[in-house]
């Protein structure tokens, strides 16, 4: 690859953006507060966009502009390089006002993530500076019709100087609001890499299809690849040239955010509802809902659990920031278990806050004007993307045997060709 990425011109195709520069971040305790005004915000029409599928534009330029999605960047590049646990803490804080705008970033910051740790110099001062503009990215990873999730078919094939891409890939959550789509592929060594493609680049093309019952406005449509022209330098690499990356476990403790901000959100509705709304039962012999003890008793059971999950995301936070300070293969298992037991705690207390609220607030909170039953379908859809039972598994592996999760950004074309062992090196 060579250093040519470019620095002032856009590459072929890339859309003029009408939006003004975005605000810069610079600090961790500014992104917490940015985050917690747009979420108020966010909240008040949560329901409405919910019901009519109204794809939340306006929101998401509020989002990026606010310079909420370039508080990854590192400080040498101009940006305010957040902890990985305040990163988590901003996508649980709008994932509760909004789940569909919580999870719409979540792969910007993950493309990030795969920036620093597999970008050339150049491609780094390039796209960082496009970011803290106000610039996002969007992914093009799923495909169907292939033998598992995680196989990638899409081929990077040698042109000249350059590569064409043809392809078609699925599930690309947000990519109808990005500046740049780039999808996953593998190259002409087999090796799988990201693609930096302008979102106007020729042959390619975007289709808003996605008619999940969850989530449904995080705009996860398909994108269609036409014998794409590649630049060589807009090829990055998943790991650095010493195959290390933490954007995986990254990816998840962001998955983990957003289950349990929608767990924080149905718990907060649930509550006013059943302080503002709901009926005691007729042989209870109280006159408030909020006094009922079974209520209580539950009430106090979830947010004890969404207490905990919120613990567990801290505390990978802290091992994720240790393991960035001083990457090893020891310490990628460490901090990949203890994502895996954050998303665990986190959708299980989701799924249970999501059904609570409609067991606690009884027939009247069932209304199609409130749309209450938005939280169940948004977190059981998303849970799903990665199954819960096999990060238990990864996690009692590691503690019972000794053996660390498997690092999926080495498989190519769905068969995996390095696996970690702890201790053993194997």
């Amino acid at each position: 690859m060579n250093e040519h990425f470019p620095s002032v011109s856009l590459p072929i195709g890339a859309r003029t953006r009408a939006r003004a520069p975005a605000h810069i971040i610079t600090s961790d305790t500014e992104a917490l507060d940015v985050a917690a005004r747009l979420a108020e915000r966010f909240a008040v029409e949560a329901a409405d966009r919910d019901r009519d599928r109204r794809l939340p534009y306006e929101e998401v330029d509020a989002f990026s502009q606010s310079g909420l999605w370039a508080i990854t960047v590192p400080k040498s590049h101009g940006g305010a390089e957040v902890s990985y646990g305040t990163l988590a803490k901003v996508v649980e804080t709008i994932s509760a006002a909004d789940g569909s705008l919580g999870q719409i970033p979540q792969n910007h910051y993950f493309l990030l993530e795969v920036l620093r740790w597999g970008g050339s110099a150049a491609q780094k001062r390039f796209l960082y500076s496009r970011v803290l503009g106000g610039d996002r990215f969007g992914n093009a990873i799923a495909e169907l019709g292939t033998p598992t999730a995680s196989a990638i078919r899409s081929t990077l094939v040698p042109d000249g100087e350059s590569y064409r891409l043809s392809g078609r890939k699925y599930y690309c959550s947000g990519v109808l609001f990005a500046d740049w789509v780039v999808p996953l592929v593998v190259d002409e060594h087999d090796k799988r890499a990201f693609v930096f493609l302008a979102s106007e680049t020729p042959g390619l093309s975007l289709v808003d299809d996605w008619s999940g019952f969850g989530q449904r406005t995080t705009a996860s449509g398909t994108t269609i690849l036409e014998e794409v022209t590649v630049p060589a330098d807009a090829v990055v690499p998943t790991h650095g040239a010493d195959g290390f990356s933490l954007s995986n476990p990254v990816a998840h403790i962001m998955h983990a955010a957003i289950d349990a901000g929608t767990a924080r959100g149905a718990i907060d509705t649930a509550i006013r509802f059943i302080r503002e709304k709901a009926r005691p039962w007729a042989d209870s012999g109280i006159t408030s809902a909020a006094e009922d003890p079974h209520t209580i008793l539950q009430i106090g059971e979830l947010t004890m659990r969404l207490h905990a999950a919120e613990a567990l995301i801290e505390r990978s936070g802290f091992i994720l920031d240790r393991v960035s300070a001083s990457p090893d293969s020891d310490g990628w298992a460490e901090a990949a278990v203890a994502v895996a037991e954050a998303k665990m705690a986190s959708a299980d207390v989701a799924l249970q806050a999501s059904s609570k609220l409609i067991e606690l607030g009884g027939a009247s909170a069932t209304r199609g004007g409130l749309n209450y039953d938005r939280f169940w379908r948004n977190v059981r859809t998303h849970s799903v993307h990665d199954p819960i039972r096999w990060r238990a598994h990864e996690v009692g592996n590691y503690w019972l045997n000794g053996i660390p999760p498997k690092q999926h950004g080495d498989r190519s074309r769905g068969v995996e060709t390095k696996v970690l062992q702890k201790e053993t090196g194997e």
